[in-house]
């Protein structure tokens, strides 16, 4: 049964909620096979999947794509779509741009900022669009280079006063990205609803990891990330294998094939026989022509 903000909050006030990033088809059905809550489709598919220097070169047309792909995949998890860079400048923009995530089959919409934006989350929201807040570290707007967020006692009383502000403006969640443990833990509780840490610490609601980083799949390393496998070392392993057997005759082999009818190879090899073929002759590629 498709998973709902209702069943979010009940799982805050019993349970933690797991949520995983993840961008396309099969990356999806895993998660959504495997106890997944919310699916996250992250503006970290610029650099994670398209090769992008940083996440703000993604656009809309590159998070419908991916939301499209995930929601193919997914019938239970929540599924949650980012906002990429500068598409919610003004409350009419954050709009447009909520209903084109939401028609992608999102069901809700994920935005970076705090008290700034209050008033964008509260117009999105008005329009009966779910949204999660995003607070602490930011990527699209402090840099690709995480770093600790609320370390100090200004920022951190100007974290929760983000925080509070957002949950006002109807958020019905909200990702905290690299705070300090004991600050996640004071905002976990001031909160009614959900908290979702990433590199925040064991006291929120929640966690979210990219799947590339918790699999293994990428060789970077993160202090707030468990490797929960070596994707990366499987799958070299795997294509180097392959390549190998490819180059040396070895693959494929008989079991690999499908056959012709009993006769029909010969009846066609006399075909060709008597039809005088003779392709080699005439290809360009086989007369040295480039």
């Amino acid at each position: 049964m498709k998973k709902t903000i209702n069943d979010l909050r009940k799982i805050k006030s019993f349970g933690k909620i797991a949520m995983l990033t993840a961008y396309d088809f099969p990356s999806a059905q895993l998660a959504e096979e495997n106890g997944i809550d919310v699916v996250l489709v992250g503006d970290s598919v610029g650099t994670n999947v398209l090769g992008y220097k940083d996440v703000s070169e993604v656009t809309m047309e590159d998070m419908l794509h991916h939301v499209n792909a995930v929601a193919r995949g997914v019938k239970n998890a929540f599924i949650l779509a980012d906002f990429p860079y500068k598409s919610f400048q003004t409350p009419e923009q954050g709009v447009e741009n909520a209903k084109r995530l939401m028609n992608a089959n999102a069901d809700g919409v994920k935005i970076e900022g705090g008290t700034e934006i209050a008033g964008i989350v509260g117009k999105i929201v008005q329009n009966n669009i779910p949204v999660c807040a995003h607070i602490g570290y930011t990527p699209q707007t402090k840099g690709e280079k995480p770093t600790v967020q609320g370390r100090d006692a200004l920022s951190a009383k100007e974290l929760i006063t983000s925080a509070l502000n957002l949950e006002k403006a109807g958020a019905f969640m909200i990702v905290l990205e690299l705070l300090t443990l004991e600050l996640a833990g004071e905002i976990t509780k001031i909160l009614r609803i959900p908290t979702i840490g990433i590199g925040s610490g064991p006291l929120c609601d929640g966690q979210v990891l990219v799947i590339h980083d918790m699999t293994g799949m990428t060789a970077r390393k993160f202090k707030h990330v468990k490797n929960y496998g070596n994707a990366r070392k499987e799958l070299a392993g795997s294509i180097a294998l392959y390549s190998h057997e490819v180059k040396n005759s070895l693959f494929p082999a008989i079991e690999n094939s499908s056959s012709m009818q009993s006769g029909v190879h010969a009846e066609v090899g006399k075909w060709i026989a008597e039809s005088n073929i003779d392709n080699k002759k005439t290809h360009p590629y086989m007369s040295g022509r480039d």
